[in-house]
């Protein structure tokens, strides 16, 4: 383990010229998990962190950035940060809902309305508290958030959708967890957990009916090629986290950690306006390439999508009147 006295600038050439010897011998390996694909934009705001970093810490800090769950399956990336096997992984909300129920009207369908209202919730008093609960609670830093996307519906076979009730049967691919299996019957389908690597195998076997996902890891992942149809059922407005493990977060002095701060953010906004340009124009990509593009009427998704968190007991676990503030942030 690094003397954390290795990890500070002194003020005198003699001071430091020992420590930047140890730092050059032993750097602080810095590896990310993600599930993203190499083609998403999440991924390629990881390598310019990774640049960056390396760039402003020469010798310091080493980061590697792992792709596609090569390193870890997703979702078992945050064991691994709390068990000290990681550093670093893109956590979801919904991975902080299974420890801290609750904040789990964070992961809630149709409660974060577009990116500017989520901006404005991280930023302010409730991102503030959560950043703070994550760490007490469960030990991971949470460095910035990064918009993932909006999620919508791609079916192998199209179909008429106006309801929830016209997606019963639906064998749908999503993340594992109570949060998203809730989500899931909300809108009426079958949930099916899999991982990402193999959901476009799976839906041109058809052993799936269909995945959701923001439309920009939909094209990163070709899932277009399996699928007929895109249903923008907008269910949910999706943050990531830039997370790290606490004792590594603990290891690096305050002028690291202002570089770690720096390059995350720079990471993130290159990431967020990347993803929020390429939705604009994907809709149209999709429709060149034969899906076929519908729009429900959003109403009875909302409406379903609450009741289900109601019936499966968990908006009983939520924090009591988060969600009114949340809605009073926009």
């Amino acid at each position: 383990m690094l003397n954390r006295r290795h990890l500070t600038f002194g003020v005198s050439s003699l001071a430091v010229a020992a420590p930047f010897v140890a730092r050059a011998q032993q750097p602080v390996q810095l590896r990310i998990s993600t599930a993203a694909n190499e083609q998403d934009w999440l991924a390629k705001a990881l390598m310019r962190f990774k640049d960056g970093v390396e760039r402003d810490l020469p010798g310091q800090v080493n980061v590697a950035v792992h792709a596609n769950a090569s390193l870890f399956r997703q979702g078992t990336e945050v064991p691994a940060l709390q068990r000290g096997n990681l550093e670093m992984s893109t956590m979801t909300t919904f991975e902080v809902e299974q420890q801290i129920p609750e904040y789990g009207v964070l992961s809630a369908g149709y409660v974060i309305q577009d990116y500017d209202h989520l901006r404005k919730i991280m930023t302010g008093r409730i991102g503030q508290a959560y950043i703070a609960d994550v760490a007490a609670k469960m030990g991971i830093q949470i460095v910035d958030t990064i918009y993932l996307g909006t999620r919508q519906i791609s079916l192998r076979q199209a179909r008429e959708v106006r309801t929830p009730a016209d997606l019963a049967g639906v064998k749908l691919r999503m993340p594992p967890g109570p949060g998203w299996l809730a989500l899931g019957k909300g809108l009426g389908v079958t949930p099916t957990s899999m991982g990402i690597p193999e959901v476009y195998l799976a839906l041109k076997s058809g052993a799936i009916d269909g995945q959701e996902n923001p439309v920009a890891i939909t094209r990163a992942n070709n899932f277009h090629e399996v699928t007929q149809q895109m249903v923008m059922t907008s269910h949910l407005v999706q943050p990531v986290f830039f997370a790290v493990a606490k004792p590594v977060w603990e290891r690096f002095s305050p002028v690291q950690l202002e570089v770690l701060r720096r390059q995350a953010r720079a990471a993130a906004a290159f990431n967020d306006t990347s993803r929020l340009a390429e939705e604009k124009e994907l809709v149209t990509f999709f429709q060149n390439v034969g899906l076929k593009i519908t729009t429900p009427d959003l109403a009875p998704f909302r409406a379903a999508v609450a009741r289900q968190y109601d019936a499966d007991g968990l908006a009983q676990k939520w924090q009591p009147g988060l969600l009114q503030k949340i809605a009073e942030s926009r």
